[in-house]
């Protein structure tokens, strides 16, 4: 091999991840990162790779793309969105491409190319929005919803443009508008017989993959199916993209959706990566340097096109003046599909090179303002509407009622904080929640639950919190620091309130309750307490008693919900159950447990079995008999040197 490749190709992976690194710590989207790799690594500047010999390996991202696209793509999602999908989906993809390409003509590009440029600039990039409406909690906002509507049927729409393009080079010399035609409705005949074909083959196909029950064979069986797919439509003329993304369509609705969908990722991410690689490689910084000014006036004219075209439609349909403008601004940008498009121009020549390096350019800065476009859009919007914005949608600390009493203060809003607060809820018993997680409080908030952003760290919050007015506070964090450093504060600030304590295990139980804590609930090892309860009271164990078992465990520090007898996966570091038999001729055998030295061993004894009975913790006048059987708790090799004293003495 030459090594002097395989430095450049490990010289451009590390440029890779520490763009990535540096552009998600700046909140900007990993494109940009793959793209500015592709400007340092091609022609414009160390010159180690050119496009050609990289874009042949990195279309097939663009085909595991549309292939988990036709994965996510739900009919019956379809169905139920279908007024808001092909509506306004239908008339913003029209409009702005026809605009588009009105323009382009205008300044001299011909039909073909108009088209290209005007499908690129029409669609928007639906994972960076999708990632950020969803980081924003958005997503079932109404601007969110019609968002997503829009974003859906571009996705659609990149399907017949998939079918289009190969056959515009077809006809490009010269065509009519009937060629186009036959063409696309023969394309469309194609894609129709291979759903038939596809959807009895394929399914059987993943039946017998998965009786065979390997995880290597389900892999290569998904990147099979999904680029012969791809090579039997660019085999009748169609584009690869366009078979994949049929194979997504047919496996999506199998049982197999989520395996393949798991399958799929790693490969797909790494291939796009090289893809979008690909495009930076494209990018010709002699033409960014002459047209700078054209491609600043083009972002400008894009971004506020694109805006006026959604926000006009939308007010069309009788939508508010805020969720017109914020759903207009989130769906500004130009997408990662407008670089498949572009890149499929000029590879089958419907576009010049040059026009294609304008436009990529223009993409990659409106993705770059997208997060904040899409951030700020309703703030923006409240704004020019006139309307002033908070500083943040949280309410202060300072504005915490002043309930008092019977008073339950909750630090910690996650699954086990929310639980209790449901419980409290329905027992109506006034409870307040501090938590520190920015989405949750918001999302709390909105629904009408007494939470409220705050460290419980800080002795004024928890006072504001009425801390000393409470009955009982409830600690649920996770961090086992963050726990002692709060139980310690509270305990400061109230004497009289009891404490509880939530923790993973009983590790550090002991510290915990010399900190303060009244009592400490172990999640793990309570979990197997109601278990247990559960089983007892089903095997006839009577209630009371029951009962009675549990309050000894819990009294006893859960003393015999530890140590196992060991199996082969057992961690020999941890301490472990043995059960060892006194054969005649022992040691200890007609001694009593008195004599045994427990402290110098470092062993537990936890019980002795006799014919058949157990006695738990023997007293230590205990006479030892051959056959009995002692259950000692301990490190294996402890338990070895024991098990040896008790035999030899």
């Amino acid at each position: 091999m030459n090594h002097g490749l395989l430095i450049q190709i490990l010289f451009m992976l590390v440029i890779a991840i520490i763009a990535i690194a540096m552009l998600r710590r700046a909140g900007l989207p990993a494109i940009l990162a793959y793209l500015l790799t592709g400007v340092i690594s091609g022609p414009s500047g160390f010159n180690w790779f050119s496009q050609r010999e990289i874009h042949s390996v990195a279309e097939l991202g663009i085909v595991l793309l549309m292939f988990s696209l036709g994965l996510e793509f739900s009919l019956p999602r379809l169905w139920a969105m279908r007024r808001k999908v092909f509506g306004l989906g239908f008339a913003q993809l029209t409009v702005t491409v026809g605009i588009a390409m009105l323009a382009a003509i205008i300044f001299g590009l011909n039909m073909v190319a108009s088209l290209v440029v005007g499908a690129a600039i029409a669609l928007s990039s639906t994972a960076i929005v999708l990632k950020l409406l969803n980081d924003q909690g958005w997503l079932r906002r109404r601007h969110g919803e019609l968002s997503v509507s829009i974003l859906l049927f571009q996705d659609i729409a990149v399907v017949p443009l998939l079918i289009l393009l190969p056959l515009l080079s077809e006809q490009q010399q010269a065509f009519t508008w009937f060629d186009i035609t036959t063409s696309l409705l023969e394309g469309l005949a194609a894609f129709l017989a291979l759903i038939i074909v596809g959807k009895w083959t394929l399914p059987k196909l993943f039946d017998e993959v998965a009786r065979a029950r390997s995880n290597e064979l389900f892999v290569l069986s998904t990147l099979v199916v999904s680029l012969v797919t791809g090579a039997i439509t660019q085999w009748v003329g169609l584009s690869m993209a366009l078979g994949a993304f049929i194979a997504g369509i047919l496996l999506g609705e199998s049982q197999y959706k989520r395996q393949l969908e798991a399958d799929i990722r790693p490969f797909r991410d790494l291939l796009m990566g090289l893809f979008f690689i690909s495009i930076g490689m494209l990018l010709n910084f002699h033409i960014v340097m002459q047209f700078w000014w054209e491609i600043l006036l083009l972002l400008v004219g894009v971004l506020f096109v694109k805006t006026a075209i959604i926000f006009l439609l939308l007010k069309v349909t009788k939508e508010s003046f805020r969720i017109s403008l914020s759903t207009a601004l989130t769906l500004a940008q130009m997408g990662e599909f407008s670089f498949v498009i572009l890149s499929l121009g000029v590879s089958y020549q419907l576009i010049d090179s040059q026009v294609s390096t304008v436009f990529v350019m223009v993409a990659v800065l409106s993705m770059a303002f997208a997060p904040w476009l899409v951030k700020n859009s309703m703030n923006i919007a409240k704004r020019l509407q006139g309307v002033k914005t908070k500083a943040n949608n949280i309410d202060a600390v300072k504005a915490l009622p002043n309930a008092k009493g019977e008073l339950v203060l909750i630090l910690g809003y996650g699954r086990v904080g929310q639980t209790i607060a449901r419980f409290m809820k329905v027992e109506a018993i006034p409870y307040l929640v501090l938590d520190l997680d920015p989405k949750r409080v918001a999302e709390a908030r909105a629904a009408g639950e007494p939470v409220y952003f705050g460290d419980g760290c800080q002795r004024s919050i928890l006072k504001q919190a009425n801390i000393r007015e409470a009955k009982l506070v409830v600690i649920t964090l996770g961090d086992s620091k963050a726990v002692e450093d709060v139980l310690c504060l509270c305990r400061q600030l109230t004497r009289d309130a009891k404490i509880l304590v939530r923790t993973r295990d009983d590790m550090d139980m002991d510290v915990l309750e010399r900190a303060g804590a009244s009592q400490v609930i172990p999640e793990t090892l309570e979990g197997s307490l109601m278990l247990v309860s559960q089983v007892l009271y089903q095997s006839g164990v009577p209630l009371s008693r029951i009962l009675k078992r549990l309050e000894f465990e819990r009294r006893h520090h859960y003393r015999y919900l530890h140590g196992f007898f060991s199996g082969a996966d057992t961690d020999f570091t941890l301490e472990r159950l043995h059960a060892m038999a006194l054969p005649q001729g022992a040691y200890v055998v007609g001694k009593t447990l008195a004599i045994i030295p427990w402290q110098k061993l470092r062993i537990e004894l936890r019980a002795i079995r006799r014919s058949g009975a157990e006695i738990e913790s023997p007293p230590l006048d205990w006479q030892c008999k051959a056959g009995d059987i002692l259950i000692l708790l301990g490190k294996p090799r402890r338990i070895e040197r024991a098990e040896n004293w008790l035999l030899k003495g």
